[in-house]
């Protein structure tokens, strides 16, 4: 990397902020960056989440869970926060501090940091969804789709890439396997 480079790239801090309140602070910072200019230096907000899905009563059900609570990600661009914007941005309600770095001088995420924190994001966007109960070998649970509905078996093994299950169902008092979807069961309280 060239020192032509550096001044062109932008630099990503941590800010630490009230835990389950990361999107009202997130859409406040938005509106007071733009009204108060700071939006060209203050370039993005972010807040990492991931899809997460339980089964409840049958249905899928799809929520977005906060992968850090309690602290945002801005990216800066050259040259950087300077103490003025470092006391606007602790001075939004809810807002507590920047992490690393002293008084007014808040050290940057290192590169390493920045891209294991957006490899973190490729990899949830190409999974999709998480199963956030993971099913265990030897658990029981019950098929609530397809041709083995309303049988109830145990897992005998589980294919985390295929989001798979092969089921062990007794079918005529034999136990027979079955390969289905982590869609297709729900756990047995």
């Amino acid at each position: 990397m060239t020192s032509v480079d550096n001044k062109k790239e932008s630099k990503w801090y941590v800010l630490k902020v009230f835990s389950g309140q990361e999107n009202k602070i997130k859409a406040h910072m938005d509106i007071e960056l733009k009204r108060s200019g700071l939006d060209k230096v203050v370039t993005q907000v972010l807040i990492p989440t991931e899809k997460v899905y339980q089964i409840k009563a049958g249905k899928k059900v799809v929520k977005e869970k906060t992968l850090f609570p309690g602290y945002l990600y801005i990216e800066v661009a050259h040259p950087g926060l300077n103490s003025d914007i470092v006391a606007e941005l602790r001075s939004l309600p809810n807002v507590m501090n920047f992490l690393g770095g002293k008084d007014n001088k808040p050290e940057p995420l290192r590169n390493s940091e920045v891209q294991k924190l957006f490899g973190k994001f490729d990899e949830i966007t190409e999974t999709g969804e998480v199963n956030v109960e993971p099913f265990i070998i030897n658990e029981t649970v019950k098929i609530i789709e397809g041709p083995f509905n309303e049988f109830t078996g145990t897992i005998e093994e589980i294919f985390e890439e295929k989001k798979k299950l092969k089921v062990i169902v007794k079918i005529f008092g034999r136990r027979t396997p079955v390969e289905v979807t982590f869609l297709q069961v729900e756990k047995v309280s």
